[in-house]
C-alpha cells in the first residue's frame, strides 16, 4: 500500500513534518508520501476541503490555525480531542473523517522515554505553566497516566480555574504564586510560546527555588535550549526538550494511519541538528 498524508495549516511552507514522516516510512518499511496543503486565511477553509476530501488521503495534520476550525468539518472525533477541543491528526477511513488530538499523548510517550521512572509513581507535584491548546493536552494526558496532583498556572486565573477543575485535587494559581512556590513541584511543565524565537530571552517565570532533582520541561523547540531551559539547567536541574514531543506526537499519528510505531532511537539528535542548522 501506498499511503498518502499531509498537513493543513497556514503558515506551513518550512514544516518540518516531511522530514519526521519521511524517516518513519523508512523505519517502517512502508511506502508514501507526506504533502504540504498551506491554506492562507482569506480563502474560504469550506471550499479547501471540499478539494481535500477529493484527493482521497489517508490522513492528514491539522496546524495552526485550523486545529478548532476543522471540527466542523469532521464525521466522529475520538474522546479525549473531544475534551481538548481541538483537533490535530485526521485519519480518512472508509469515507469517514475521524479526528484525534495527539499533543498529550506525544508528550508523555516523550517525557517517559526520557524519565521512565515518572511512571513508577504518580503521586508527583506538577505544575503546568499556561492553558491554552497544549496544555489542554498535557493535562488530560496526564490525568489519564494517573496523576492527580496538578496545578495550572496562567495570567488568566478564570482560564487556569476552567481547566483544574476537571480533576478533584486540581488547583489554580497565577503566574506570580507559581514563581513563588516553584520549590513545591516535582515536574514543571512551561506550554506558552514565551521564549520562542524571535524572543528568545524571555523566560515565563524565573526558577531560582527550584526542587532538587525537579525536572523542568518546555514544549517550545526553536531554540531548542530556551531561556528557561537554560536556567534550570544551570541550576543542575533535569530538563525535557521541546523538539522530542513534537516528534512523539507525529510518532502517535502515524500509528493512528498505518498501525505501526516506528522507533525513535537517534530521530531525536537528528532533529535537534537540523534545528539548530
Amino acid at each position: 500500500m501506498n499511503y498518502r498524508f499531509g498537513l493543513i495549516g497556514y503558515p506551513i511552507k518550512h514544516s518540518l513534518s516531511p522530514w519526521i514522516h519521511e524517516q518513519f516510512f523508512k523505519r517502517t518499511d512502508l511506502d508514501g508520501t507526506y504533502s504540504i496543503f498551506e491554506i492562507e486565511k482569506q480563502i474560504s477553509f469550506a471550499e479547501e476541503m471540499k478539494k481535500l476530501r477529493k484527493i482521497k488521503l489517508d490522513g492528514f495534520n491539522v496546524t495552526v490555525p485550523y486545529k478548532v476550525k476543522i471540527i466542523d468539518f469532521l464525521d466522529e472525533m475520538d474522546e479525549q480531542a473531544k475534551q481538548i477541543g481541538a483537533v490535530n491528526t485526521v485519519l480518512c477511513k472508509n469515507g469517514k473523517w475521524i479526528g484525534y488530538n495527539t499533543d498529550g499523548i506525544g508528550y508523555m510517550r516523550s517525557l517517559l522515554s526520557y524519565y521512565p521512572d515518572l511512571d513508577k509513581s504518580n503521586d508527583k507535584r506538577i505544575l503546568i505553566l499556561g492553558s491554552g491548546g497544549a496544555a489542554k493536552g498535557i493535562f488530560y494526558a496526564l490525568i489519564h497516566n494517573g496523576y492527580r496532583n496538578i496545578t495550572i498556572a496562567n495570567r488568566s486565573m478564570d482560564k487556569a480555574k476552567q481547566l483544574s477543575s476537571n480533576v478533584p485535587s486540581g488547583v489554580a494559581i497565577s503566574l506570580q504564586q507559581a514563581e513563588q512556590t516553584v520549590n513545591h513541584y516535582d515536574l514543571i511543565i512551561q506550554t506558552t510560546s514565551v521564549g520562542m524565537k524571535p524572543n528568545e530571552n524571555s523566560s515565563i517565570i524565573p526558577l531560582r527555588s527550584l526542587k532538587e532533582n525537579a525536572i523542568v520541561s518546555d514544549i517550545v523547540y526553536q531554540p531548542i535550549m530556551t531561556a528557561f531551559l537554560k536556567e534550570a539547567d544551570a541550576l543542575h536541574s533535569n530538563i525535557h526538550l521541546g523538539h522530542t514531543m513534537l516528534l512523539y506526537q507525529a510518532q502517535y499519528a502515524f500509528e493512528i494511519w498505518t498501525g505501526k510505531r516506528p522507533k525513535m532511537e537517534e530521530l531525536d539528535q537528528a532533529l535537534q541538528k537540523i534545528l539548530e542548522g
